[in-house]
């Protein structure tokens, strides 16, 4: 009777990162939650100042990198794929957060640098993160489109980094609304996957 021993996940496998995501499916939640009412607080004041729009953004692109940070760092576990993705992703958000504060009257141009530069380390890490959970979740494409929308978003921030105030507040607007849904989605479908 021989019996092969079954392999034991690497660190970078996706059903690793799927345990670590699920297990804190709850952050992910907060973090679309958080970009729900960002999107909405743009939505319900049009004729926002660039000034209240740079704080607005500040606030919830810091709240967003601690809350990947926290992940980072107290997951569960010697997960060192997701410990460093996540990281990436929330030292991106902490830094974007506090450079947006100590900045605050900086051209429209700045800020939109600032937004364009963490869309797209973010957008980039959830693309990674997405294929290697590819063959461990149903709906991982989630996380792929909300890292692809993320890269979209920057990339047009980049191309058109003159548009007005108003326009500016709509696409964030737009971009959080969707990525909110997203994630919050994805947190419900990773919530399955959590280990008791």
């Amino acid at each position: 009777m021989s019996t092969q021993a079954q392999p034991v996940p690497g660190p970078l496998s996706g059903a690793v990162m799927l345990h670590a995501l699920a297990d804190h499916w709850w952050v992910l939640l907060l973090r679309g939650i958080a970009a729900l009412i960002f999107g909405f607080l743009t939505f319900l004041w049009p004729g926002i100042t660039l000034l209240t729009l740079t704080m607005f953004w500040g606030a919830f692109a810091l709240i967003d990198g601690v809350l990947a940070l926290w992940t980072a760092i107290f997951g569960k576990g010697g997960m060192i794929a997701p410990r460093w993705w996540l990281a990436i992703v929330g030292v991106a958000g902490i830094a974007a957060g506090i450079l947006t504060f100590a900045w605050p009257v900086k051209t429209a141009i700045i800020l939109l640098l600032f937004i364009a530069c963490w869309a797209i380390v973010a957008g980039i890490m959830e693309i990674w993160g997405a294929i290697k959970l590819r063959k461990e979740i149903e709906g991982e494409w989630l996380l792929g489109l909300g890292g692809l929308l993320t890269v979209i978003f920057g990339v047009i921030l980049i191309a058109r980094p003159a548009v007005g105030a108003l326009a500016v507040a709509w696409i964030i607007g737009w971009f959080a609304m969707l990525l909110g849904v997203t994630w919050i989605a994805l947190a419900f479908r990773l919530k399955k996957f959590k280990r008791t």
